[in-house]
């Protein structure tokens, strides 16, 4: 589902249904139009930026400077400017409404995995976020997360014991990664590690963080079973650091409209690929 950063009727994705489905849930996806505004640009007016998306210019600044705040923009004498591209498009902000029937899909069928009784590590990534709605029907669960995202959606589940991880708190993925999570990761073991990551490159898997690639492998060692989550998009990008190879996962989830020869190539390799069905009917495309 690609947008358009130039669009400005921002009410479409502000209707989109994020988890939690509120005032929050509606800012973050603003800030992650302003985001996509900024990087598509290089740079706008503040002032334009209250024309575009219909708010005041208090509202403006308060999303710019959560953004600076978060390394993720810079501010100054009126003009918002965007950071390297590789540390926007790898925040929160900027991921939370892209591809979001793709990642409820993939989460749908993810969750078929969790039986009650069963404890998860759930990564930070916003695909594996999409689960936190599916949880409850499958409680009794403990959950052990880095995300803080994440701790909020299930901090009020019935039935979940929420283990948050600790650690150097992140404010670009909103999340704690570094070596005191991973320390936290290695006294702990769970049944099912459910994980997403930034790109698929010659049958492996990558991100654009160092530390976040180290922190997901500890989750991944001290798991009995790992689970990719991973819509059609990540096999057109690429990302610095490997993470493991497709074969390492016990099951790869990837949603329909995913290329025919991308299906046939993971086979070939052995792995146990499966394929979301779209609501929206869309259908495995052919190599152009």
């Amino acid at each position: 589902m690609a947008h358009n950063p130039h669009d400005t009727s921002a009410g479409v994705f502000l209707n989109e249904t994020l988890p939690g489905d509120s005032r929050q849930a509606r800012q973050l996806a603003r800030r992650q139009l302003i985001a996509e505004a900024v990087m598509a640009e290089g740079a706008i007016r503040i002032e334009d930026i209250t024309e575009r998306f219909g708010i005041s210019l208090m509202t403006a600044h308060r999303d710019i400077d959560e953004m600076v705040e978060r390394g993720l923009l810079h501010k100054s004498r009126g003009v918002v400017s965007a950071t390297p591209t590789s540390l926007v498009e790898s925040s929160d902000i900027y991921r939370a409404t892209r591809q979001l029937e793709e990642k409820q899909a993939i989460a749908e069928v993810a969750a078929t995995w969790i039986e009650p009784g069963q404890a998860l590590f759930l990564d930070d990534s916003t695909t594996v976020l999409q689960m936190a709605r599916l949880l409850a029907v499958k409680a009794p669960l403990t959950v052990i997360t880095n995300s803080l995202t994440l701790m909020n959606e299930l901090r009020n589940g019935r039935d979940i014991t929420l283990m948050g991880l600790g650690g150097q708190f992140h404010h670009w993925c909103n999340a704690f990664m570094g070596r005191m999570t991973r320390e936290a990761i290695a006294g702990l073991r769970a049944d099912v590690f459910f994980v997403s990551m930034s790109a698929i490159i010659d049958d492996a898997v990558f991100h654009q963080s160092a530390e976040t690639v180290e922190t997901k492998r500890a989750m991944f060692d001290a798991a009995q079973k790992r689970i990719l989550m991973m819509d059609n998009t990540k096999f057109e990008r690429r990302a610095l650091h490997r993470f493991a190879h497709l074969s390492e996962f016990d099951v790869v989830i990837v949603n329909q409209g995913t290329p025919v020869a991308t299906l046939r190539r993971m086979q070939e390799l052995g792995v146990n690929v499966v394929v979301a069905p779209m609501k929206t009917g869309h259908t495995p495309r052919d190599e152009a």
